[in-house]
Parts: structure tokens; C-alpha cells; sequence
């Protein structure tokens, strides 16, 4: 399988990971980590509001499940693949990690830290270089995250009505 095409199906369970937090309630944000042969190793979505935690990325998920199935926190040799651009705190945890590849569909004009507002791969105070790629599936993880706004500010906007 080609690159792209083997980006495009991963993305593609990180954004059915994505709806899942989303139904949930969560913004839907899903990550999958991958090996170097293809082989899913951990997954994570956003679950801040359920487990009370504001570190609960869906990153941060992933990469402690990875780190706990492989008795290892050293990620070297695997891809990790979000629906959008990691915050600073999540692009931290992936470069302590020490993945090798960054899969993300949706820049994030807000928080973004791999290229969109800031740059911690690039920066100097990075130890770590780390190979990312942005904008696969861009529309379905940009599609997914504007559709859950607009309908939880409707549902805000219909509670206070009530």
C-alpha cells in the first residue's frame, strides 16, 4: 500500500474514533498509533469532560495507552495519526515520546504547535525531530469538528431558551 492510501485509512479510523467522543459528548478528536508494519497499537479520543481531566487528549490517550501496552515510553518507530493539529501540551507529549511520524488532518488555527501558530518540532528547544505530515482527510476532520460546534452551540443556545 502507498503511503497516502495507507495515511488515508489510518486517518480514517482516527475519525470514526473522532465520532465516538463526539456522540459521547466530547469534541471529536480521535488518534491512532501505528508501527512500523502497519499494526494498530493504541488508540485515543477526547474524553476531558468524562474522566474530569483536563490533560485527556485524545494524544495524550493514545500515547499512554501505547506507552502501558509496550511496557515502553520510547515511541521511536511509530506513527501517531489525529484528526487535528496538536495544542502545545499534546505536541510536548509527542516529542518526550520520541514518535517518529505525526499524521494530522485539520490545522488548528487556534492552538495549533506544529505549524499553524507555533512550531515545537522546528523550535530549538526541540531534542527530537520529528517528521510531520498535515492535511490528510483535511475536510472530513475540518467538516467533523465545525458540524459539532455549530450543534452544540445550538444545543447551549436551546438549554438557556428553556
Amino acid at each position: 500500500m502507498k503511503n497516502l492510501e495507507m495515511h488515508q485509512v489510518w486517518m480514517d479510523r482516527a475519525i470514526a474514533l473522532a465520532k465516538e467522543a463526539g456522540a459521547a459528548g466530547e469534541i471529536p478528536v480521535g488518534a491512532v498509533i501505528v508501527n512500523s508494519v502497519g499494526v494498530e497499537i493504541a488508540t485515543g479520543v477526547n474524553c476531558k469532560k468524562r474522566d474530569q481531566d483536563p490533560t485527556a487528549h485524545a494524544e495524550i490517550v493514545a500515547i499512554r495507552e501505547a506507552s502501558r501496552v509496550l511496557n515502553d515510553w520510547h515511541l521511536k518507530g511509530y506513527t501517531l495519526y489525529v484528526t487535528l493539529e496538536p495544542c502545545p501540551m499534546c505536541a510536548g507529549a509527542i516529542l518526550q515520546a520520541r514518535i517518529s511520524t505525526l499524521v494530522y488532518g485539520a490545522d488548528d488555527p487556534k492552538t495549533g504547535a506544529i505549524r499553524t501558530v507555533a512550531n515545537l518540532p522546528d523550535s530549538p528547544m526541540s531534542f527530537h525531530k520529528l517528521e510531520a505530515i498535515a492535511g490528510i482527510r483535511e475536510q472530513e476532520c475540518q467538516k467533523l469538528l465545525l458540524d459539532w460546534f455549530e450543534n452544540h452551540r445550538r444545543y447551549l443556545l436551546h438549554s438557556e431558551l428553556i
